[in-house]
């Protein structure tokens, strides 16, 4: 066929496995797979709903796309696809938008490639996207993306990813064990369990049919991969069980993240989040006492509608005094057909611009003190292939980013290596102490 195929990708790790999933289908189709800057003759863009500005971005991708391949077919699919359908079908050299039932038919869809004077949208309303499709991302990095779980049954008031991905649902254990045996079978060393709520994991047409501990054991025992890693995970989801598992488990590793939103009680009732700050102290605590070097990463949302410069410095001390690893800082924005878009007392945009300013300082801060006690430990440390200014990059299993010289020799490989300081970059030094790999 000769036809080449390139992919952007906007957002979540969700959507990187989605969108390594989708390539396969062109693959398999006959399409060869080109670099994004490279001339194609279809584009497909995958966008997201929750980062700012989704509209804009997206003009920005296919912009550059037409630049490349000014009679390229340019597709866009994912959640943004699914809320604004009509919206991105208005954006100047857009063919076709698929939503979120539809954009694994891809292939179905695509197969004229013919320009229409008006793009063709495929848009089913997103009660009837019930059905799980498994997706995990291969050949771009030494780490697996493998989705376990999508969609959500909660009503966060500031969320729109039930209204882009549906309800819950999930695949089977037999089926991920599989795809994971799968993955080891190609060399990759690390797989990163996702989907939008995995603590909810088990949904099955409705029915909870199996849960998250269960997955995680089962996939204990996969031969061939050296770590699992959990992506985020509800603080009332991550049960003591799951947590003495990890605890106990050789292959998943001591690295949690788990979103706060906030630390004012106040505000988390507001935003319909199902739990407290006192039982995130607990699953803090937890953790803590049965793995004192795990990492954990916290979500948090800056400038909720309502948020006072009281609540905000509440969060602030509960960060501070937490023994957590990093942050991930949110600015709040007002999304359409969500709860908290109307209502009162919208925080002004310098406010949550310095809210966040301070918070971004925080986490630096926590992540500076959380190698700092890491220092002098031998650790197990896994390379990426990138490479910049001679240097290479890789990750202990606790998430410590370290650097070293660039060997090519070492790129997914694991070796043991011990931690000596930190460099300008707030990366690790590493004396390695191991000629050989770990297998």
């Amino acid at each position: 066929m000769d036809r080449k195929v390139a992919f952007y990708t906007l957002g979540c790790k969700l959507n990187f496995s989605e969108t390594s999933s989708i390539g396969r289908l062109f693959q398999d189709a006959g399409y060869e797979p080109v670099a994004f800057n490279e001339k194609a003759d279809v584009y497909v863009i995958n966008t997201c709903s929750v980062t700012d500005h989704a509209d804009k971005k997206c003009r920005k991708v296919v912009k550059e796309a037409l630049k490349y391949s000014p009679g390229a077919y340019i597709t866009i699919v994912g959640c943004y696809a699914q809320l604004k359908p009509k919206e991105i079908s208005e954006i100047e050299g857009v063919d076709m938008v698929l939503g979120a039932a539809e954009k694994f038919n891809i292939i179905e869809h695509i197969n004229e490639l013919t320009k229409q004077p008006k793009a063709i949208i495929h848009n089913q309303p997103i009660s009837e996207t019930n059905i799980f499709v498994p997706a995990f991302s291969i050949g771009d990095r030494t780490r697996t993306f493998l989705k376990v779980q999508d969609g959500c049954d909660y009503s966060c008031t500031f969320c729109t990813i039930p209204l882009a991905r549906g309800a819950s649902r999930s695949g089977k254990i037999s089926d991920i064990v599989k795809q994971a045996e799968e993955i080891a079978a190609s060399g990759i060393k690390e797989i990163v369990l996702t989907g939008v709520n995995i603590g909810d994991f088990g949904l099955q047409n409705g029915e909870r049919k199996e849960n998250f501990l269960d997955l995680i054991k089962a996939l204990d025992t996969v031969e061939g991969v050296n770590r699992f890693r959990i992506s985020s995970i509800e603080p009332n989801l991550l049960s003591d069980e799951v947590i003495r598992f990890v605890a106990s488990s050789k292959r998943f590793v001591p690295h949690f993240h788990m979103p706060l939103q906030s630390g004012s009680n106040r505000i988390l009732g507001l935003m319909r989040r199902r739990y407290k700050r006192e039982l995130y102290t607990e699953r803090v605590n937890t953790i803590k006492s049965l793995m004192p070097d795990c990492c954990i990463g916290v979500d948090v949302i800056v400038g909720f509608p309502g948020e006072t410069r009281e609540d905000f410095l509440e969060t602030y001390q509960f960060l501070n005094e937490l023994p957590i690893s990093y942050l991930h800082v949110f600015t709040y924005s007002e999304r359409e057909n969500t709860i908290a878009a109307q209502m009162e007392g919208s925080v002004p945009g310098a406010s949550r611009s310095e809210r966040s300013k301070m918070l971004h300082i925080l986490s630096e801060k926590k992540r500076r003190l959380f190698y700092e006690q890491q220092l002098g430990k031998q650790v197990e440390i896994l390379f990426e292939g990138d490479q910049k200014n001679g240097l290479m990059h890789g990750f202990s299993s606790n998430y410590v980013k370290v650097e070293t010289p660039y060997d090519p020799l070492l790129i997914n490989e694991v070796i043991e290596a011990k931690l000596l300081s930190i460099s300008e970059e707030n990366h690790v030094k590493i004396q390695q102490l191991t000629e050989t790999f770990i297998h």
